[in-house]
């Protein structure tokens, strides 16, 4: 394997990534960062936990060192796109930590915080600009930003964005950025409309691909347990108990379920908090930090966190709830065995749940191994429409509403898209 000082980058760069800990580039970042450098747009494919923000972020930084000038007031060079908040903040984090020392500025914008603070830090422009699509567009609305002198776009986690109906929101920030561009997609999983939108925004992409689509993490333990719907908080704590001093981190398919599940925790004596879309950004931000320290030992989260949280010290992820999308599994069980430690991953499964696990395995290619219980047989439950972590509702599967080149001869009425 390579050292990341034979990929290319600058001494700044390298100077940072030491100081942060870095040592050897892992497998996705060994073959994306020469092909970025080289000016290839790139699509980046590769397990959660395996270092793709650095794998497109060090070689934003590095084109951008070598770009002089500060951007214009309003302005911004680089753009990166997340589905949620969680997600661009730890971004911007990790970016903050290749560019210490350098002249480049990272910044974020998501919903719940003050768009005034927000329209005030890009009235001087900016380097690097992470964002939710939502808000976003909502400054572009108030012409408080301008993205025709952005000449790199990053999607990270474009799968995600695709599931939560965001394509709408790319269609109409992707012909604001100006041309030519260099534009990288990151993501965990290759749902079959990936390819469709790869062929709408990318040009002749180079493809890096280091496992299979919807393989987890090879240090993750998995397990299983066949549980009636009604048993599931009494083995939960069952299993909190074996390891009462390490971070666990526990899926619930709803707002109201992950709620209500962290206030039965904390009655029983339990430390835990929560993160769902209920929330405010101050709410879930102090969740994480208290989560990331270790003054909270547990944090149940909807899937609004399985593509956010970055904490090596996670030592089990319960899937509470299977969910709705099954590619989500891997994002969720992902939240483990960073850093190359290893994680163990412990799905609940009642009779609602057989044909959820039923996806989920078909995703990955194999089994859950089974550590209690027996698999019941499957009970037919009617999908809402709207809500609860799956697919919006109202779009036929196949080829996704949106996806392709963008035109300004067909305009269609959506909702716009939650930061």
């Amino acid at each position: 394997m390579f050292d990341f000082d034979m990929l290319g980058l600058s001494p700044t760069l390298l100077t940072a990534i030491k100081q942060a800990g870095y040592d050897q580039p892992t497998p996705i970042q060994n073959q994306a960062i020469p092909l970025a450098l080289d000016g290839h747009d790139v699509m980046g494919l590769a397990q959660t936990g395996t270092g793709k923000t650095a794998a497109f972020g060090l070689p934003l930084a590095e084109m951008l060192l070598n770009d002089p000038g500060r951007p214009d007031p309003k302005c911004v060079k680089a753009l990166i796109l997340a589905p949620t908040r969680e997600l661009v903040n730890q971004i911007a984090e990790n970016l903050k930590l290749y560019v210490k020392g350098s002249r480049l500025k990272v910044g974020t914008v998501v919903g719940g915080q003050s768009i005034n603070n927000q329209i005030r830090f890009l009235a001087r422009g900016i380097d690097i600009l992470v964002a939710t699509p939502g808000r976003l567009i909502d400054l572009m609305d108030r012409r408080a930003v301008r993205l025709d002198q952005a000449k790199f776009l990053v999607l990270d986690e474009a799968d995600q964005m695709l599931d939560m109906g965001f394509i709408h929101a790319l269609r109409r920030i992707a012909p604001e950025l100006g041309t030519p561009r260099q534009t990288m997609l990151f993501s965990a999983t290759m749902p079959k409309q990936m390819e469709e939108l790869s062929a709408a925004y990318l040009t002749n992409p180079r493809r890096v691909q280091v496992a299979p689509p919807g393989k987890p993490a090879d240090k993750v333990t998995q397990s299983l347990h066949f549980v009636p719907k009604t048993e599931k908080p009494v083995k939960l704590r069952e299993l909190l108990n074996r390891h009462p001093d390490t971070l666990s981190l526990v899926f619930s398919r709803t707002k109201h379920g992950a709620e209500k599940l962290m206030k039965g925790l904390v009655k029983d004596g339990y430390n835990a908090a929560s993160i769902h879309g209920n929330k405010s950004q101050n709410q879930r931000d102090r969740a994480i930090k208290g989560f990331r320290e270790g003054a909270v030992k547990i944090l149940v989260a909807t899937d609004v966190a399985a593509r956010g949280i970055d904490i090596p010290d996670v030592r089990t992820v319960y899937n509470y709830d299977l969910p709705e999308v099954p590619d989500n599994y891997v994002h969720r069980i992902g939240r483990t065995a960073r850093a190359g430690k290893d994680g163990e991953a412990i799905a609940f499964c009642c009779a609602e749940e057989v044909g959820l696990l039923n996806q989920i395995e078909k995703v990955m290619k194999k089994d859950i191994p089974v550590a209690s219980g027996r698999k019941p047989e499957e009970v037919k439950v009617d999908k809402p429409t709207r809500g609860g972590g799956g697919r919006r509702g109202g779009r036929p599967q196949g080829k996704p509403a949106g996806v392709g080149a963008p035109s300004g001869n067909r305009r269609r009425r959506s909702r716009k898209p939650a930061a």
